[in-house]
């Protein structure tokens, strides 16, 4: 399992999700993205993140930043989660945690995926990372602005 660092290239992948088509990583060349893992659909603290992200979404829209959830269930799962909690920020599906695996963010045994955010820049490259080593918390709309203005201030310096 890789560690990925700030500074590095993030790694290319495409997933199924509750988006149009397939999210390519690729696709969203040019602009910011923040990818936040988180362990499953329907948990206390997932529903909190993202029950979150849907009552901060002016504040996320206005970070001009695609922010893609990501877990192992399938896109089914997702819809519901979607359509239980009114979300509306997009999930991906990585049913067999390659992609978590890429970013270094399978846990213990390869069983789960830890709660991770990563911010990535206009060229493909690791601005930001925070990893969870225990998924009680998650970062708030707030943590990700902050997360974004960091990211942004290290490409400018």
């Amino acid at each position: 399992m890789a560690k990925l660092s700030v500074g590095d290239k993030a790694p290319e992948f495409d997933l199924p999700w509750t988006g149009e088509g397939t999210f390519r990583l690729a696709d969203h060349r040019g602009g910011w993205v923040v990818l936040a893992f988180y362990p499953g659909d329907f948990t206390a603290v997932c529903t909190k993140q993202f029950c979150n992200y849907r009552d901060g979404r002016e504040q996320l829209d206005g970070l001009d930043a695609e922010v893609v959830g990501i877990s192992p269930q399938d896109v089914d799962s997702h819809e519901g989660f979607i359509a239980k909690h009114g979300l509306t920020v997009p999930l991906a599906a990585d049913i067999d945690m390659s992609v978590a695996g890429l970013f270094g963010v399978k846990g213990s045994g390869g069983k789960f995926v830890r709660r991770a955010i990563f911010v990535i820049d206009p060229e493909g490259v690791i601005r930001y990372r925070k990893v969870a080593l225990v998924g009680l918390g998650y970062e708030d709309t707030g943590d990700l602005n902050e997360a974004l203005t960091e990211a942004r201030a290290s490409v400018a310096a």
